[in-house]
């Protein structure tokens, strides 16, 4: 490629990096597609660390997947701001004893709160009346629903979903119940089997309604009936779609942290990026000249192409995270480090700008590909054993490392030999060799 069409990539890169650059600036308005997503240590809000009750599961990573999702229906619907939610294995190499479930919740600050929005599980449950539950009652008020009721087993794990529905004659909203094939087939044995008895419709220890069964019903619809008003069949329809939960949890940790923390700590870490990015543009141009201008350079498209990367994916930055980004802005430099003394190796045994640009390119490179694939490897170690925060750090740093490979190689690349003279058959002048070596190395 000649210096021509090195010229009309540079040109070409910085177009790209520019609308980039743009697109970032305007995804950071209210309601933008793609905003930047921060954790709720940036942001303030809550954590809950739930320990799950896996002792009679046979396949636990079914279980926690499917709890993982259930738990995340919960807590969208409430319309939290990107919340979090991921599972913890036990084990020794994740250091946990019990598997667990976290749960963030950024901008949620009251602790009560937080726990409202996982709630506890509705228990909906068919049960038949006993024959002489009208005695009971007479001779004892406060029977409870064990007293009164004979469980069936049907019950809310074998409903596929609820909907809202309402009476064709008064227009009254009820909750439309339809089950899956195995509780469909409870559902018409009971009703076979029982014609004439009440089957009692209760949600957590309370009867709903306590209809008759007139005849079988094989169709596994069943509808309640209790007298609601609209936002309690819609709550009550919500609850009972993504409350059944496949494995019991309790509550084993919870961290709270205010808004006004989370900002500070926000604020600290921008600022401590951009000073060391100054920092390190200013070494790069003093010791480097004018191959370091072009790093720094480079390293300002791979901020960009980064944080491009993370609206998209896209990444929820920590505290931990943006720690990693800050580093791996440190190390996306190391790759033009290698070239530049590679290139001044070269300058030292006379060849030209552009033929020690080429050999410093081709020899750095095994350097360059090894050291970023131990980090590579690093990072997803990190990723694979870590807790949250550690999984947050370990993903900014391993995608950083990727992209960093493409910024130094190609990107510095394109500009280096856009702007290096062509080969002449005079002797390059004195100058032009300063400005392509570094250090102390003048010719």
């Amino acid at each position: 490629m000649n210096r021509t069409k090195y010229v009309v990539s540079s040109v070409a890169l910085i177009v790209v990096f520019a609308l980039l650059g743009y697109f970032l600036v305007r995804e950071q308005r209210p309601n933008a597609k793609y905003p930047f997503r921060f954790g709720l240590d940036l942001v303030g809000g809550t954590e809950l660390v739930y320990k799950a009750d896996v002792s009679k599961v046979d396949n636990v990573g079914d279980a926690m997947s499917s709890l993982k999702d259930v738990i995340e229906r919960r807590v969208n619907i409430f319309g939290v701001s990107e919340p979090l939610v991921q599972t913890e294995d036990a084990g020794i190499v994740s250091g946990n004893k019990d598997e667990r479930l976290i749960v963030e919740l950024p901008g949620i600050t009251d602790l009560d709160q937080a726990i409202a929005l996982i709630g506890q599980t509705p228990i909906l449950e068919f049960r038949l009346a006993k024959a002489s539950s009208s005695d009971i009652i007479k001779a004892n008020p406060a029977a409870t629903i064990d007293d009164l009721f004979i469980p069936t087993g049907l019950t809310g794990r074998y409903l596929a979903h609820a909907t809202v529905e309402f009476d064709s004659n008064t227009q009254a909203p009820l909750v439309g119940l339809e089950f899956n094939n195995e509780g469909s087939k409870l559902f018409a044995e009971i009703t076979r089997d029982h014609k004439g008895e009440i089957l009692a419709i209760i949600l957590d220890n309370s009867v709903l309604s306590a209809p008759v069964i007139q005849d079988e019903i094989t169709s596994g619809k069943a509808q309640i009936n209790g007298r609601f008003s609209a936002d309690e069949v819609k709550t009550l329809v919500r609850n009972l779609n993504y409350g059944a939960l496949p494995v019991p949890i309790t509550l084993s940790t919870s961290e709270t942290i205010g808004a006004s923390l989370g900002a500070a700590a926000l604020h600290s870490g921008v600022r401590a990026g951009l000073i060391g990015l100054l920092a390190l543009a200013i070494f790069l141009i003093l010791w480097y000249r004018l191959p370091g201008l072009v790093a720094s350079v480079a390293l300002i498209s791979y901020i960009i192409l980064s944080l491009v990367v993370f609206a998209f994916i896209p990444v929820t930055l920590t505290a931990a995270g943006l720690a990693g980004f800050i580093l791996s802005i440190g190390m996306a430099v190391d790759a033009n480090v290698l070239i530049f003394e590679r290139t001044k190796e070269e300058l030292k045994k006379g060849r030209t700008i552009r033929d020690a640009l080429h050999e410093g390119f081709s020899r750095a490179w095994l350097s360059i590909r090894d050291s970023n694939i131990s980090s590579i490897i690093t990072a997803i170690v990190l990723f694979w054993i870590g807790t949250s925060a550690v999984k947050g750090f370990a993903l900014t740093l391993g995608l950083g490392v990727v992209i960093s490979m493409f910024t130094a190689i190609t990107v510095s690349r394109t500009f280096l030999f856009a702007i290096a003279p062509e080969p002449k058959t005079t002797k390059e002048g004195a100058f032009k060799r300063f400005l392509f070596s570094n250090g102390f190395h003048i010719k």
